[in-house]
């Protein structure tokens, strides 16, 4: 099977987006993980006076994190599909959230009105065509120093990990096809984790990228959940 992309992606998406939040209520810990990733953006005082980007914010979990993390942030979330993010505006509606539709690897600050202090991408980056082509994106939508959370479904080495991943299909991901009538969504889905980076490789990805100052925390011992946080280029000093 041939993994989905851009608008066959999105459309599946689209589809899918009624049973997604579903989905999430059967999976155990998948808003408190997020929730975990979005402190690791270390912002202070709640955010106050910053402006923070949400990638790929499908029906608002990520969003819902970040408010959690950052109450008194402006927070922009952006989705390629429709239907995900008319379930978010459904579920989230403070006045300092604003929800764009837009595909992020096309994504400028016209539409999104201006740079950004920190960005959150949870499970985003396997499901873009060109994951270096959406760093460069985020890169330049960042102030100098600016702050990147990557919450990822990404490999450690081992094949341990490997059989978890078969466990949590098992148990979620394949159930998911017969919740929404989208099996090719959920084929994706199993087979874009296996064929994305593991853990070391995305964070040499992000340093390629030029963002520096790189760190990997696992969540807990499954090897499958890694958070990401990097810093972009500019006025603070970057450290590998």
């Amino acid at each position: 099977m041939t993994l989905l992309r851009d608008d066959d992606l999105s459309a599946a998406f689209n589809h899918g987006s009624l049973a997604c939040d579903r989905l999430v209520a059967v999976n155990p810990g998948y808003r408190s993980d997020l929730r975990r990733s979005a402190r690791r953006l270390g912002l202070a005082d709640g955010g106050r006076g910053m402006r923070l980007l949400d990638l790929g914010c499908r029906t608002g979990a990520s969003t819902a994190a970040l408010l959690k993390a950052a109450r008194h942030a402006e927070i922009v979330a952006v989705d390629a599909s429709a239907g995900m993010l008319e379930r978010a505006a459904a579920k989230c509606r403070p006045a300092n959230v604003t929800f764009v539709h837009a595909p992020v690897e096309a994504m400028d600050e016209s539409q999104v009105h201006g740079s950004f202090d920190a960005a959150f991408a949870a499970y985003l980056f396997r499901n873009v065509s060109d994951p270096d082509q959406v760093l460069a994106v985020v890169r330049d939508l960042l102030v100098p120093g600016g702050r990147l959370a990557v919450h990822e479904f990404t490999l450690d080495s081992g094949r341990v990990h490997r059989a978890v991943w078969s466990a949590v299909c098992g148990a979620v991901v394949v159930p998911g096809r017969w919740l929404t009538g989208v099996a090719a969504l959920y084929r994706h889905l199993r087979r874009s984790f296996l064929e994305f980076d593991t853990a070391t490789d995305f964070a040499s990805r992000l340093r390629r990228g030029s963002f520096g100052r790189v760190r990997v925390r696992p969540r807990g011992q499954t090897g499958i959940t890694h958070t990401f946080v990097a810093q972009a280029p500019g006025a603070v000093r970057d450290q590998a």
